[in-house]
Order: C-alpha cells, then sequence, then structure tokens
C-alpha cells in the first residue's frame, strides 16, 4: 500500500462528501502497470494522462491531448498524484469542487517501460526524475512506444508528451475519430445530458 504522502495533495484538494472521486488506492496492477486517458471537461476541455508508478497514478493535464502524428509534440502539465482507484473514474465532479466537470475514460490498457540504458531498464520513477520517459502503450485506442519529456527553463516544470516513431504511427485525428469512453461507449456528452 502506497504511503499516505503520496496522496496528500489528492486528497487536500478535494471535499470526498461533495465529489464522486475515489479516495482510496486499493487496485495496484500485479502484472503490467497501467495507464489511463480521461477525457475531463472542467473549465476547459484537456485529457488527463496518467500511468501507474510506485502505487499511484502519476499525472499530467494534456490541453490538446494525445495524438498518433509523430509531428506532434502536445505540451503536458504535471498535476497531483491519483490514487490508483481512480483508474476507471467517470462521472462529474460537481461544481465548486476542484477540477468541477465530466470525466470519461477515453483510454486504457497496460503499458511498459522503453528506457533502456547500456542494456540495463532505467527504473520508472528515476525516469520521471530525470525528465525523460518513453513507454509502450497497449491501450484500446493508443498503441506504441511515447515519450514524455521535461523541458524548458529551470523550475518550469513543462513536458511534452509524443507519439515515437513505430508501425502504430499515423496522421489521423484520433481524438475526432474516437470520442467514446472505452469503459461504457458513451460520449462525455452524454454525461452532461443525462438527467
Amino acid at each position: 500500500m502506497v504511503e499516505e504522502d503520496a496522496l496528500k495533495k489528492y486528497k487536500e484538494k478535494r471535499n470526498f462528501i461533495d465529489t464522486p472521486e475515489p479516495f482510496t488506492n486499493t487496485k495496484a496492477s500485479p502484472d503490467k502497470p497501467k495507464f489511463v486517458i480521461q477525457k475531463h471537461n472542467a473549465s476547459r476541455l484537456h485529457y488527463d494522462f496518467r500511468i501507474e508508478v510506485g502505487g499511484v497514478l502519476k499525472s499530467w493535464a494534456v490541453p490538446k491531448g494525445p495524438s498518433t502524428d509523430i509531428s506532434q509534440k502536445r505540451l503536458a502539465i504535471p498535476t497531483e498524484d491519483h490514487p490508483i482507484d481512480y483508474i476507471d473514474f467517470e462521472g462529474i465532479i460537481p461544481p465548486g469542487n476542484y477540477g468541477a466537470g465530466t470525466v470519461i475514460v477515453w483510454d486504457a490498457g497496460s503499458y511498459y517501460n522503453l528506457n533502456i540504458k547500456e542494456g540495463k531498464e532505467t527504473s520508472l520513477p528515476e525516469s520521471i526524475e530525470k525528465g525523460h520517459l518513453e513507454i509502450f502503450l497497449e491501450g484500446e485506442k493508443l498503441r506504441g512506444a511515447y515519450a514524455l519529456i521535461r523541458t524548458g527553463r529551470e523550475g518550469r516544470k513543462f513536458w511534452l508528451f509524443l507519439k515515437m516513431k513505430d508501425e502504430y504511427a499515423d496522421k489521423n485525428d484520433i481524438l475526432q475519430e474516437r470520442p467514446e469512453s472505452v469503459l461504457t461507449g458513451r460520449m462525455i456528452e452524454d454525461i452532461e445530458n443525462k438527467d
């Protein structure tokens, strides 16, 4: 079980009486670590990219969403670690709460580490610390090699999220072609307009 400190920021920002977001951390993967991309219509529509590392979901907000096009470099802004139980969260975060808006699971699956140096795998926490992470996504929509690279001046923690060159790269707009939830098949508007 992950130490409480890893989720301190997450819990401080939320009132779990008001929000349906999970506060537990019970769904750690016994085999391959998991990833999720949540489409989040908050004050602005964006996508949250989360990967299971060290008992939590390391998280980045990706304003323009992921791409399968190797020429596209997408800004990714680190956010607080989330509990692993967040991996299948879908629903409405009520007004007045942090991140208020609608969330769907746009893509999900497992992933594995591609960071190999001198024949040895660099651990995921070390790769994140160094600001250069290469992983292979095995999702329902996204497959193949992706990189997260920290960029910018010292003190500015911006990252780039980009597709690496492989047989899964293409120029199609996956966000337009596949806007639905991989859990329920619903669109974000279906959840917003259900009542």
